[in-house]
């Protein structure tokens, strides 16, 4: 409390205490400024890379760059041409053409009278030849399929003025009963859509310069109809996911036109890996891929309704980023070690440029982060027993030094930085960023859901949203569809026209249509 100046006491250490009190208040206010202004220049920072910065984690395709062949050819190559430009003393060499593409051999031959030989006159000899391979691309090639099915009557009973007995061929089924869609065409549609995100006007376009009038109501109508003709194979591969040990899932944001008072969320949930595999961890689990539409729902009951069916409760583990709603739909949680480091790599940006010369703490804890993928990295194809006996001990042990370090930097900095919330995301995910030590089964991070949640975003930005619920239901199924063809090493092409094909029929077995029971080969 301030005293009026005529109430001073005399006393020399009450003056020098209130003093003190008061210089010390002084430096809490002024570093609390300092921390607010560090704190202001980290975010300053984080939103200037955001906008204008690289990013590491950048996806191949996302890059809508006008000079996108410019950049391209400056990045290093590996050379899948015979003209590529290459130092003489190492020449790359391009990659044969695939023997199963159709071939046409021209023979190119000099004349009868070259075949004299300059100096004798004797007949040249055949001593050899010298090929090459060119690449000719024939674009897309669109037929009509006439039907005519023949009608027979009895003329003997026409005579006799009784009812004809007439008799015809049935109708051929068809995906789509009463239209011209046929599973090639569908499968185009779908894939051209889906697959290489080309919105369905771009698509009228392109029909239209061979001179074929397809709207995009009609192509939409035929979307919709091809997700519920997919729809029981998808359920079907929902009941086989929830038997797997491990799974993994995200979440991204998804607009719906029709109700933009609330934001939509796309979830995917996936088992296996990326592609066909031959690594231990893999053996024995399918490769699915699914994505779940909730509508206006970020909520942790969207996981739990999507984790439990009416035949099938997954009880494995479940590997995800730290978002809480996970946390209260399963309790084998697996954290995710590329999103701690990703907070780490973004402390760096907000601390700005280091000039003092020395190992910033955000670059320590990536290399220590950077020592458990080595790890990883070096125990690929061991078997799953000799994979846990190697994370027990040597990631166990750099886990180990680096919780020691997190305890003793988190009493450093301020926790409302950048590296603070770093540290903190770190320790509070601390039980489940361990728990992949418990199965060999496990991967070190959730990149197999960040990788496959990608399409449905590259997707996004080319058609931006889906007009209604409807829409975004059947989007899911047949993203779903497409990814797990892939995922599986098929074409999704071959895969979804093989299945329209079949699930034209009203006894389709659906079991034969899993991506891993099919042979596009025999098909």
């Amino acid at each position: 409390m301030r005293l009026a100046p005529d109430n001073l006491p005399n006393d020399i250490d009450f003056l020098k205490q209130l003093l003190l009190e008061t210089l010390a208040a002084k430096d809490a206010e002024i570093a609390e400024l300092k921390q607010s202004v560090q704190r202001l220049l980290e975010q300053f920072r984080q939103a200037q890379q955001k906008r204008f910065g690289a990013s590491s984690e950048s996806h191949d395709y996302q890059g809508e760059l006008f000079n996108e062949v410019e950049v391209t050819l400056d990045e290093p190559v590996e050379s899948t041409a015979d003209d590529v430009s290459v130092s003489p003393k190492k020449r790359a060499k391009r990659k044969p053409l695939s023997k199963d593409l159709p071939r046409e051999v021209i023979i190119h031959d000099i004349s009868d009278e070259d075949k004299q030989c300059d100096c004798c006159g004797h007949q040249l000899a055949l001593m050899g030849q010298d090929s090459s391979e060119k690449l000719k691309f024939i674009p897309a090639q669109i037929k009509v399929i006439e039907h005519v099915r023949l009608k027979y009557s009895c003329k003997h009973c026409d005579t006799k003025g009784t009812q004809a007995n007439i008799k015809q061929a049935p109708v051929p089924v068809s995906p789509i009963p009463q239209s011209f869609a046929t599973p090639s065409l569908l499968s185009q549609l779908i894939t051209s859509k889906y697959q290489y995100a080309l919105p369905l006007y771009r698509q009228e376009t392109i029909f239209k310069q061979h001179g074929i009038e397809l709207s995009r109501q009609t192509m939409s109508d035929w979307m919709m109809k091809s997700a519920a003709l997919f729809k029981p194979l998808y359920d079907l591969l929902h009941q086989h996911l929830l038997t797997q040990g491990v799974l993994h899932a995200d979440e991204t944001t998804l607009k719906v036109i029709n109700d933009e008072r609330v934001k939509s969320y796309m979830w995917v949930y996936c088992s296996g890996a990326d592609g066909p595999s031959i690594e231990p961890r893999y053996q024995g689990l399918n490769n699915i891929v699914l994505y779940d539409y909730q509508d206006g729902s970020r909520a942790s009951t969207c996981v739990s309704r999507f984790l439990a069916t009416e035949h099938t409760v997954f009880n494995g583990y479940l590997q995800v980023d730290g978002y809480a709603a996970y946390q209260r739909a399963n309790d084998k949680l697996v954290g995710c070690w590329a999103h701690a480091r990703r907070k780490f790599k973004e402390a760096i940006v907000a601390q700005g440029k280091n000039n003092t010369g020395k190992m910033s703490k955000a670059d320590m804890a990536l290399s220590m982060i950077a020592k458990l993928y080595r790890i990883e990295t070096k125990i690929q194809s061991l078997s799953l027993e000799e994979r846990l006996y190697f994370r027990r001990t040597h990631s166990s042990a750099q886990l180990a030094i680096f919780k020691q370090w997190l305890d003793k930097s988190v009493q450093q900095v301020s926790k409302k930085s950048a590296l603070g919330q770093a540290i903190n995301y770190s320790l509070n995910q601390w039980s489940k960023l361990s728990r992949y030590l418990e199965d060999s089964r496990l991967n070190i991070d959730n990149n197999r859901a960040e990788r496959a949640v990608k399409p449905f975003v590259i997707g996004r930005k080319n058609w931006l949203f889906n007009h209604n619920h409807r829409g975004a239901e059947a989007s899911a199924i047949l993203y779903s569809i497409i990814e797990t063809a892939k995922a599986n090493g098929l074409t999704p092409f071959d895969y979804i026209e093989h299945c329209l094909e079949q699930l034209s029929y009203a006894d389709c077995d659906l079991n034969s249509l899993l991506p891993w029971h099919v042979n596009l080969s025999k098909a």
